[in-house]
């Protein structure tokens, strides 16, 4: 029963009430401010009649106050009751709601439908921050239910076409209205006050981007990856799907924004909360609670998702004025112990799968390391403006390792490297996985490391060569591949430091030449390194680092030279 209490007061304090009613909190709730503050209101008997109204409309107010904060209140812990609900519920895949005329366009048709920019939702809204959406089409053919957290409540933000331009599309519009929206787009003026850039982008399973300043779109993210690259899983790898979002309206003063998301498939459920705070580089806080309703063979926390096609280390077989042609050219990985890892990417002839057992991660990210236009001379792609996506973990995540999972690709147009954390310990059923983590989305990889490690500048890969007395360089069958190390520290260095390189390699190798030399040009050294492989058809595991009277010095650079390489065929 819905009991006004307003009812025979003056006028001002029922126009409060109205306002309270209207946050979906009701009279009622000007009742249980009452009832829980009944010494104040036993207070009111003694003021008298002459301060009944101010007392009134001081109440009236507060009741305003506590409806505002408890519409609010909306946090992470009501998601995550959402999905332990779904957990023990049979999983509903989503059904497409899609007319045909959706449903069969094609990549160029679907992106003619784009967001109206006076349309854009905040428009009226003294925030710099706008919200734009993805349309429905295509292969985003089930919509996503996305809401809106305001001082007044959560109301679901309703599908209208007036928000998207169509281009020369045609089609019934009242066909359209029980449709929903595939994602969401957050704008901000992050390279010029007048004018909105797209800085994050949510669309399709669980995926998302997002960018700093100056840069542009190149690896994603994901949510969770479920037994990625496992050949032993008999349904393949599992896409969960984010299918609830809850976006926090924010305030004029406020430089981030907050939202959350609801995680289903059906192996697991889960519940986000991010945060994110644009700048020269983004920074996104993520909270994340997995719950697990079916075996699951691996579980990828933090997933990363990129493309390599190819690069020095890897020169492509095909005539290109390109020298590199990558998203990303390397994972980075901060162990528990202190130690750094970097393993320059592969675009190889058969999936290949690389771990590393990491306790405690501290760090780690698919890089895009080199920022030169020359080397990729691309004025259309921009490679040189694609952001490198770093994860760093908040608290312990103890045991486990981090995955690198490298694909076959023809082409640029498909995502072919992915890399996570796994953990050891295997989830129990009902109970809840914490993994929370800082996303760092920028171009200034060189930040990441503190001044006195200094990291891999480059690898190059090249047919084994031996200089002959005539001065003409033997190519006698061996592989050779330089490296080099650069960094702030190293840089003032002297010439005649005593750093040396420790190297080592497999089984299915032996080292024939392993040189240290000053690279004066970049302040720092060039490890060059001449094996000879005793099996073509096996890999052979590489590392090596630079260390001056037993301190390290760099990065440990870890290498795996596959059958399939150029210069093994």
């Amino acid at each position: 029963m819905h009991i006004c209490l307003c009812a025979g007061l003056p006028s001002r304090p029922v126009i409060l009430c109205v306002l309270g009613c209207a946050a979906h909190q009701g009279c009622g709730l000007i009742f249980r401010v009452f009832w829980e503050r009944f010494v104040v209101l036993t207070a009111v008997k003694a003021v008298g009649r002459h301060n009944l109204l101010r007392t009134w409309l001081c109440l009236a107010s507060a009741s305003l106050l506590v409806g505002a904060t408890q519409a609010q209140a909306f946090s992470l812990d009501d998601v995550t009751a959402k999905a332990r609900a779904l957990v023990d519920q049979p999983y509903s895949k989503p059904a497409s709601n899609l007319m045909p005329v959706f449903s069969q366009m094609q990549f160029a048709d679907y992106m003619k439908i784009q967001p109206r920019a006076d349309n854009f939702m905040w428009r009226d809204q003294t925030t710099p921050f706008k919200l734009s959406f993805y349309h429905q089409g295509m292969h985003f053919n089930t919509p996503v239910r996305i809401n809106e957290i305001t001082p007044t409540g959560v109301q679901e933000v309703k599908y209208d076409t007036e928000r998207f331009h169509f281009g020369d599309l045609h089609f019934n519009k009242e066909e359209t209205s029980q449709l929903g929206y595939a994602g969401f787009r957050i704008m901000y003026p992050i390279n010029q006050a007048d004018k909105q850039d797209e800085i994050m982008s949510v669309l399709g399973a669980s995926y998302f981007r997002v960018i700093g300043k100056g840069q542009i779109y190149g690896l994603s993210a994901r949510g969770l990856a479920l037994d990625t690259a496992l050949t032993a899983a008999p349904n393949g790898e599992e896409f969960p799907d984010f299918r609830e979002f809850w976006i926090e309206r924010p305030k004029a003063a406020d430089k981030q924004v907050v939202f959350y998301a609801l995680l289903n498939s059906p192996r697991a459920t889960g519940a986000y909360r991010f945060v994110l705070k644009p700048g020269e580089d983004s920074v996104l806080d993520v909270q994340a609670r997995v719950f697990m309703r079916g075996d699951v063979a691996k579980i990828g926390i933090a997933p990363l998702t990129s493309m390599f096609l190819f690069g020095p280390n890897q020169p492509s077989d095909k005539q290109s004025f390109r020298q590199a042609l990558h998203d990303s050219n390397g994972l980075a990985i901060h162990t528990g112990s202190g130690e750094w890892l970097w393993r320059p990417l592969h675009n190889p002839k058969h999936l290949n799968v690389s771990t590393y057992r990491v306790e405690n991660p501290k760090g780690f990210g698919l890089l895009q390391r080199g920022r030169d236009f020359m080397r990729y001379e691309d004025l259309e792609d921009r490679y040189d403006r694609r952001p490198s996506a770093w994860i760093e973990p908040k608290g312990n995540w103890g045991k486990g390792k981090v995955e690198l999972v490298e694909i076959p690709t023809a082409d640029e147009t498909n995502d072919n490297i992915v890399a996570f954390w796994t953990p050891e310990e295997k989830p129990v059923k009902g109970q809840p996985m914490v993994f929370d983590y800082r996303m760092h989305w920028t171009t200034d990889e060189r930040a990441l490391l503190p001044a006195n490690v200094a990291w891999v500048k480059q690898t190059l890969l090249t047919a084994g060569e031996v200089k002959q007395k005539n001065l003409i360089r033997h190519l006698d069958g061996s592989i050779g591949l330089l490296v080099d190390f650069e960094g702030p520290d190293m840089a003032k260095m002297p010439a005649n430091s005593p750093v040396t390189a420790q190297v080592s390699v497999g089984d299915n190798a032996e080292v024939l030449t392993n040189m240290l030399q000053r690279n004066p040009v970049i302040g720092g050294w060039r490890l060059t390194l001449r094996v000879r492989v005793k099996d073509p058809k096996q890999p052979v595991e590489m590392r090596a680092a630079l260390v001056e009277n037993g301190k390290t010095l760099s990065e440990t650079w870890s290498y795996q030279l596959s059958p399939d390489s150029v210069v093994m065929r």
